[in-house]
């Protein structure tokens, strides 16, 4: 089992929208919380089927909130 981070937006059209930081152009959108996660990992397994596990990027280090 592998961990990945993701992150969520909330689209003009009030969707959810993720993007899976490892794995680039992995994303998908989803009406609810519970939605968005479960349409997620589905992204995350056909990506890793598709493209395989040596793609992955780990070179993510975390998200900083800066306040000007």
């Amino acid at each position: 089992m592998a961990e990945f981070n993701i992150i969520i937006e909330k689209g003009e059209d009030g969707y959810l929208i993720s993007e899976v930081v490892e794995l680039p152009g992995c994303h998908t959108q989803g009406k609810t919380m519970e939605e968005l996660l479960s349409n997620t990992k589905e992204a995350i397994s056909l990506y890793l089927k598709v493209i395989g596990k040596e793609k992955i990027k780990d070179k993510f280090i975390g998200i900083q909130k800066l306040e000007v």
